[in-house]
């Protein structure tokens, strides 16, 4: 992959990217209601997005910057296996129309913004409210320092790079633009920018799914290439190995069940209209993973390109900028750039939205007023994107990795106390405090012990099988919460 610059390219990076900030800035005034000195208006978008801007909102967040470039990079480095987010992104939907109505109401009819609220309400545990939104944040910080990571790959790809503090300038006045206009706008921003930035990557996939083939010889020749460099290499494959199975089935369960409970996906639900605006966009975002299986090929495609690249990172740059002119390039780059903003900001927004109502609200203003809490909310998600950036900027992108990982781990164990009160009123504060921190240690010893890879091998007689860290750290959690619970309950009940 080249990396001088590319000036038509930047020129049309340059006009979108500027496009989409005079978007942000103008959204303070798209649905605006009476005022936005209120979280539930800020931080929530008044409440009344409907099934289009859900649908785009929850697609631009859900679908990310990263997964563009991730999802291709992991394809092109070990073959089917990075295939896993397909099924992981169709077994997410049925739980979404299953368990999100229900969670929606239960926020709308008391008014909760996070899940550390809905946890409150529905325990009345400081502990595992706190619990829940320091998961949350936690797990969504990596996060939004990986939206950096696919936004420097394509800074690269322009040209725009340096030595030192000044190669990273790009990067911090892209993430400077974010922070003012979210800071402004609240989740009404990257909710009008959504529109831009879905349409921008249907059309680079899809143009690229249908001229990249056309340019190497056929599809027949594109997975031909794959098979030949994945032999040639000795490891990966166009198929799955007989051990890759249950890694690959656990890894999607496992990611699907997780989706949904972290705060920048959680957010975009709560930011609904109604149940049945949810309901719809579980039926519509299929969609999503159509593209996103599209876009997987890229990996492959790579192989029959015989690209030489530094990183597997820059796979689908390099694709863009050898087989298509500067202009499409520069398109096609503005498109990954923006699709980082939009999750960037979303991330950032539930990070603060967290913080606000489950730490500053519980333990150190409680009669902060509606206004303030706006007020605290804005400054922590400039707060919150800054340390993004410097994580990128100061430590090594594998650290953000690492994280990711663990973070997937991590909130995967906020699944009981979140979901379980919905249906049953069997399950008390303890037990599922209990519970979490099982699983939250647990899950993360064994991601730990593993080189921090989310994978643990388990022996049953002769046969050993690969299983994802975090189903079983939510399996550990489960089964604690259920003895825990035997033996608290009755006390909580002579007590009572």
């Amino acid at each position: 992959m080249t990396t001088e610059l590319d000036v038509v390219a930047v020129a049309v990076f340059a006009f979108f990217f500027i496009l989409v900030t005079v978007m942000g800035f103008m959204a303070a005034r798209w649905k605006r209601g009476e005022t936005m000195a209120h979280i539930d208006e800020w931080g929530l978008g008044g409440r009344k997005f409907g099934t289009w801007v859900t649908w785009f909102l929850v697609g631009g967040d859900f679908y990310t910057a990263y997964t563009v470039i991730a999802v291709p990079a992991l394809v092109y480095a070990v073959g089917a296996y990075g295939f896993f987010a397909l099924p992981y992104t169709i077994i997410v939907y049925p739980f979404v129309f299953l368990v999100m109505p229900k969670l929606w109401k239960r926020a709308k009819e008391h008014g909760y913004v996070t899940a550390g609220d809905v946890v409150f309400g529905q325990y009345g545990s400081r502990g595992l409210e706190l619990a829940v939104a320091i998961t949350g944040v936690l797990a969504v910080m990596p996060y939004i320092a990986l939206q950096l990571v696919g936004m420097a790959a394509v800074i690269k790809a322009l040209g725009l790079h340096g030595e030192g503090l000044r190669g990273e300038l790009p990067l911090a006045i892209a993430f400077i633009v974010l922070a003012l206009y979210t800071y402004s706008a609240g989740l009404r921003a990257p909710a009008l920018i959504a529109f831009v930035k879905d349409i921008m990557i249907y059309i680079v996939v899809l143009a690229a799914v249908a001229l990249i083939p056309w340019e190497l010889g056929g599809y027949g020749a594109v997975f031909q290439a794959a098979d030949d460099a994945f032999k040639a290499k000795g490891a990966g494959g166009i198929l799955l190995g007989d051990s890759q199975m249950v890694a690959y089935a656990s890894l999607a369960l496992g990611s699907a069940l997780a989706a949904f409970m972290y705060p920048h996906t959680l957010t975009g639900i709560f930011a609904s209209a109604g149940a049945n605006t949810i309901r719809k966009n579980a039926a519509l975002l299929p969609a999503y993973t159509l593209l996103l299986g599209l876009l997987a090929l890229l990996g492959y495609m790579a192989h029959a390109a015989h690209l030489n690249v530094a990183s597997p990172n820059d796979v689908v740059p390099a694709l863009f900028q050898t087989l298509f002119p500067s202009w499409f390039a520069g398109f096609a780059f503005a498109a990954i750039a923006i699709g980082a903003l939009v999750p960037a900001a979303v991330m950032s927004i539930g990070a603060a939205n967290l913080f606000t109502r489950n730490f500053w609200k519980a333990y150190v203003d409680p009669g902060v007023s509606h206004a303030g809490e706006a007020q605290v909310a804005k400054v922590t998600s400039l707060v919150v994107k800054v340390g993004a950036l410097l994580v990128i900027v100061f430590l090594p992108t594998q650290f953000a990795l690492d994280l990711q990982l663990l973070g997937g781990v991590w909130i995967l164990q906020t699944l009981p106390a979140l979901v379980f009160g919905l249906y049953v009123g069997w399950f008390q504060a303890p037990a599922l405090l209990a519970g979490w921190a099982v699983g939250f240690f647990g899950g993360s010893w064994i991601v730990w012990q593993n080189g921090l890879k989310p994978l643990q091998a388990l022996t049953f007689g002769g046969t050993t099988v690969t299983v994802y860290a975090g189903l079983l750290a939510l399996a550990a959690n489960i089964a604690v919460a259920v003895v825990v619970n035997l033996a608290v309950a009755p006390r909580v009940v002579r007590t009572a």
